[in-house]
């Protein structure tokens, strides 16, 4: 039984919409942030199961510590700081994902993401021409790629969890996620924020393509 658990806790660690199998340094920050909160978790429990279990098989060990050092010790002393420290790592690592993470890279790539109910439209500034792509976002690898999100009815959630993190769709507003690539491929996307009858259909596809490839991409979607 307890293989066919492990497998099964495994396998829901990778996919194409697994935040845990990341392709790119954004999603990996978020990955790492993930499992130093499960493993933060983890020692949490297993002190204060043990503390348990101690005062269980040693009575007068609790009653040695006074009501107030227990409430000072087990309910400020341990918790905040652990709290603080995965504060300040979920900062740190949420650098990674926002607009002024940094100095503008001189091969930044810019991308808009448009929701409507219920597709995404992807608009490619840099390109001359300006071209459309619907349902489709198509980026290169190895670089920054810069995606400002836009709504044009209701709220809606832009995610590519293999690439980055969650940002929202405000409509008259527009919020800004970096991503990178590193490697080719084709990654999953999609609304993660309830919008309606046709929530489940949005869903898109990024394509990461080589730098001689990604305007030929582009092109071929200009002539469809």
């Amino acid at each position: 039984m307890m293989p066919g658990v492990a497998a099964a806790v495994v396998s829901g660690c990778t996919g194409d919409l697994s935040a845990l199998d990341p392709a790119g340094p954004s999603a990996a920050s978020i990955a790492r942030l993930w499992w130093v909160m499960l493993g933060a978790s983890v020692l949490l429990f297993l002190l204060v199961v043990g503390l348990f279990l101690l005062l269980i098989v040693k009575p007068e060990f609790g009653r040695r510590i006074s009501p107030r050092s227990w409430i000072l010790a087990g309910g400020l002393g341990l918790p905040i700081p652990l709290l603080l420290i995965l504060t300040f790592y979920a900062f740190w690592q949420g650098e990674y994902l926002l607009r002024g993470a940094g100095a503008l890279s001189p091969d930044l790539a810019r991308v808009e993401a448009t929701g409507t109910r219920w597709q995404w439209q992807f608009r490619y500034p840099d390109v001359s021409g300006t071209p459309l792509t619907v349902g489709v976002l198509h980026i290169p690898v190895g670089r920054t790629v810069e995606v400002a999100v836009e709504s044009d009815d209701v709220i809606h959630s832009f995610w590519i969890p293999r690439l980055a993190g969650k940002i929202d769709a405000i409509p008259g507003h527009t919020t800004f996620l970096r991503l990178r690539a590193d490697k080719p491929g084709r990654y999953g996307g999609q609304c993660s924020e309830y919008c309606g009858v046709g929530h489940t259909g949005m869903r898109f596809e990024v394509r990461a393509h080589a730098d001689e490839d990604y305007a030929a991409a582009l092109g071929l979607e200009e002539t469809e």
